[in-house]
This record gives structure tokens, C-alpha cells and sequence, in this order.
């Protein structure tokens, strides 16, 4: 984790603006990147409410950057592996959204059992949490996992799609569903076609654990190379054609879905085909690896590199250059793995300048029949964000947590126990504020 800042006690953080009886009061754990549009337009909310929003970071001047002196907020410093600081910050607060490494939910999440309080997070749904789904149901508490962007705005658009066919009579055969955060056509200005909008440390690891999908009724499983290497296309109105890998295990969500009979089944995510080409050489050689401890004194991005040489090709070698892999200059001496040298380099040589803009495209296919005849619906949505700070990615990932938080918090989802956004009386209402915040998908059926 980030510095610890010593910012005194919880409890005396939390008494310079004390909760009155009818104040709602959100907490917030992480104020990274994908923190920014989430804080923004709950700002906005607790303003308009008079409610209270408190911003948990062990970096505290992080925080305190993001709330900015609002008035309604403030920041707290704190290291969430320390249960009793956890615990103060989470018994004041009404609702709990976590936008922490997935590894530190579980301490949060047993800290909003411990003080029976709902808790919002965009990660995936993993076993430590499900374990807890009889202990969340029995005190009537929502736990809300994957809800973001990608697992979050995909579930509910894709099963607001697929609820609307079947209510109109059509027979879905094909669910194809595709998601990428990209840089935006005028900022794309390096050979990769990507630049960083989100945990460098995601987009290192990103496939690292294979794919499962199912394709013309069989069961395909793709080990972590090939992800890259066989990668599909799909062409984008305004954008071009983008290349799509298989991500994660796609079979878990057929029977969510209800889509027990379908014959393909594929969720990915979407790149540029020259990000993927260049990809698949780093993998091939064992440069994403983050369990292998090396040393890094003395030695040189070159040398580090050398595991790519039967891997380079002339299409690739501009990009790796680009990239620096074979500078003649030392890597971070702080390095442990080779994974963190090229996290390194991600975030140097692929960073975002102040004006840049990222770009969340978003695609579902959907093969259908509908009185005999074969169709297709496609679903599609483009956010472009507005800086590198206030990133598409930022609100994509953070707008879904926050209209859920707020729908709770009013009554107006009264769902309690263990849940995904599968279900309707969770996506129809933040689906709609999602439109009424920008996000909107286009749909054309031929």
C-alpha cells in the first residue's frame, strides 16, 4: 500500500463534521484512479442532500486532493489492514463502496458485518466474499459486487438487450460481448495505440490466468499466450476495426445469464490489433511474470529484454523500442519481479499527458431468430473522457457504484443480500440514471 499519513485518530477525524440524525453519510475506501468521476458526482449528490461523504485513503494528501475543501466531505487517513481504524470509519458511515486492490475487500467486507452496513464494490465477485453469503443475508445487508464498468455496465446492458429479445419472442443463439478502455483517436499518438488509464498493474497482469468461452457448442480454453496471438476483430463505426481477446471465464456467466442453450458465449476485451501483435511477444517471453524474483542491481532494460529476441519480428520492434526494452539504462532498483519492471515502463512510456483523452468502447453482439428469420442486435456505447485525470475510464467504473450507493441510501433498491447486477431490480434503475448521466448505448437490429 501507498504511505501511511499520520492523520490522528479516526474518531477525531470524523468529529469535525459530526452526522446529524437525518444526514446520510457514504464512505469511501480508495481514492485512486478510478476514484475521480465516482467522487465528483457524489460531491454533487451531498451537496444537493445534505449528506456527507468521507474519503478513506492511506495516502491522506490524495484524498484530501480529491474532495478539494468540499464542504460536505472529508478525507481521512488510514490503513485499512488495521481493523479497529477500518472498523470506526465504517461504523459511522450509511453505506460503504470500496474502490480498493481486490485482495483488501474482504477486511472491509468483514468490518460492514461486523456494523451491519451495505457495501459496493467494482471487483469481481471472488470466493473469500461468496463464503460470506449466508452471514450477509441473515442481517439483511446488500453486498453489491461487480459493479463498474467491465464486470458491472456490461452485465446490465447486455441483460437489458437480452431480456427485451426473449419479451419480443426471439430465440438467442449467439451472445458476444466486447470492452475495452483504449486511448481516443486524438491522443493516439504512439506505435502500441494504448496508453495507461487505469491499474498498470491490471493491464500487466490482464489474461495472465487464460480464457474459457464456448464456441459453436464447444468448450474452448485458451492458455495465456495465445490470448494475444489469436485474437478476433471487430469493427467499430468512427473507431475501425479493434481485435478482442477472450477474458477470464466466460462460462460462469451463461447460466447468469440464462442462456443455458446458446451455442456461443464469449466475453473479451478490446485493444487495437497492433497492442495485441506486440503483447503477445512479451508474454511469449516471460516478461509479464510477477512471481520469479530477480535482481535488479546492475542490470540494464537490454539485458532484462533478452527473453524477446526469437520473439522479435520487424512489425514488432518499433513498438518494443518504444517501450524501452532495449535501453542500455538501468531498470528501478525497487524491482522484484519482472513485472514490475515493465509496469515501469507502462507507466513512463505509455502515460497520459494532462490534455490526452481515453476511450471506453463497449459492444454486445446478440444472434438471434425471430419468427423464423435470423437477426442480430448490436449494442454498442463510446466514452471518450474529458482529461487524464477525469477519464472515461474513471467514470465508467465509478458512475455505476455511485447512483447504486444512492439508490440504496433513498429506498429505491431494496434488494438485501449477496448479488451481482443480474437481476432487473438492480440494473433498470441504474441503467436509467446511467443515461441520464451520458452513458448511452446505440441499438440496431438487422
Amino acid at each position: 500500500m501507498p504511505e501511511k499519513f499520520n492523520a490522528g485518530p479516526i474518531s477525531s477525524q470524523l468529529t469535525k463534521h459530526p452526522k446529524l440524525p437525518d444526514m446520510k453519510r457514504i464512505l469511501l475506501f480508495g481514492a485512486g484512479k478510478s476514484a475521480t468521476s465516482l467522487i465528483r458526482y457524489l460531491l454533487a449528490i451531498t451537496a444537493s442532500r445534505g449528506w456527507q461523504l468521507v474519503v478513506a485513503e492511506s495516502n491522506l494528501p490524495l484524498a484530501e486532493s480529491k474532495i478539494a475543501g468540499h464542504p460536505q466531505a472529508q478525507a481521512a487517513g488510514v490503513d485499512v489492514t488495521q481493523e479497529a481504524d477500518r472498523d470506526a470509519l465504517v461504523a459511522g458511515a450509511d453505506i460503504v463502496i470500496s474502490l480498493l486492490p481486490p485482495a483488501l475487500h474482504y477486511g472491509v467486507a468483514l468490518s460492514c458485518l461486523k456494523n451491519h452496513k451495505h457495501l459496493l464494490t467494482a471487483s469481481y465477485l471472488d470466493s473469500s466474499i461468496r463464503a460470506l453469503e449466508k452471514e450477509i443475508g441473515d442481517k439483511g445487508l446488500l453486498f453489491l459486487c461487480e459493479m463498474g464498468l467491465d464486470p458491472g455496465i456490461d452485465h446490465m446492458s447486455a441483460l437489458q438487450l437480452i431480456r427485451r429479445i426473449e419479451a419480443e419472442g426471439g430465440d438467442i443463439h449467439s451472445f458476444h460481448s466486447h470492452t475495452g478502455g483504449l486511448v481516443a483517436p486524438e491522443s493516439d499518438d504512439n506505435p502500441w495505440h494504448y496508453k495507461i488509464s487505469w491499474n498498470p498493474r491490471n493491464v500487466v497482469l490482464a489474461g495472465a490466468a487464460g480464457a474459457r468461452y464456448r464456441e459453436n457448442g464447444t468448450l474452448i480454453t485458451k492458455d495465456y499466450p495465445c490470448l494475444f496471438e489469436e485474437s478476433g476483430r471487430v469493427a467499430v463505426a468512427g473507431i475501425g476495426e479493434l481485435a478482442w481477446y477472450p477474458n477470464r471465464d466466460s462460462l460462469s456467466y451463461i447460466p447468469l445469464y440464462r442462456l443455458d442453450t446458446v451455442s456461443n458465449f464469449i466475453r473479451t476485451t478490446l485493444r487495437y490489433p497492433e497492442y495485441c501483435r506486440g503483447w503477445a511477444a512479451i508474454v511469449r517471453a516471460g516478461l509479464t511474470d510477477d512471481k520469479t524474483p530477480l535482481d535488479p542491481r546492475g542490470l540494464s532494460f537490454a539485458a532484462w529484454s533478452a527473453p524477446l529476441q526469437p520473439f522479435i519480428t520487424a512489425e514488432n520492434k518499433q513498438r518494443l523500442t518504444f517501450l524501452g526494452c532495449f535501453d542500455a539504462g538501468t531498470v528501478p532498483p525497487t524491482a522484484k519481479t519482472s513485472a514490475d519492471i515493465l509496469q515501469y515502463l507502462l507507466e513512463t512510456r505509455l502515460a497520459m499527458r494532462p490534455a490526452d483523452k481515453d476511450m471506453i468502447v463497449m459492444i454486445h453482439e446478440i444472434g438471434f431468430r425471430h419468427r423464423g428469420k435470423a437477426r442480430t442486435a448490436t449494442s454498442s456505447l463510446i466514452v471518450k473522457g474529458e482529461d487524464h485525470r477525469h477519464t472515461a475510464m474513471a467514470r465508467t467504473v465509478g458512475l455505476p457504484l455511485g447512483i447504486a450507493a444512492v439508490l440504496v441510501l433513498e429506498g429505491r433498491i431494496t434488494l438485501r443480500g449477496l448479488h451481482i447486477p443480474i437481476v432487473p431490480e438492480l440494473y433498470d434503475p441504474v441503467m436509467q440514471e446511467l443515461e441520464e448521466q451520458g452513458i448511452r448505448f446505440e441499438h440496431v437490429v438487422s
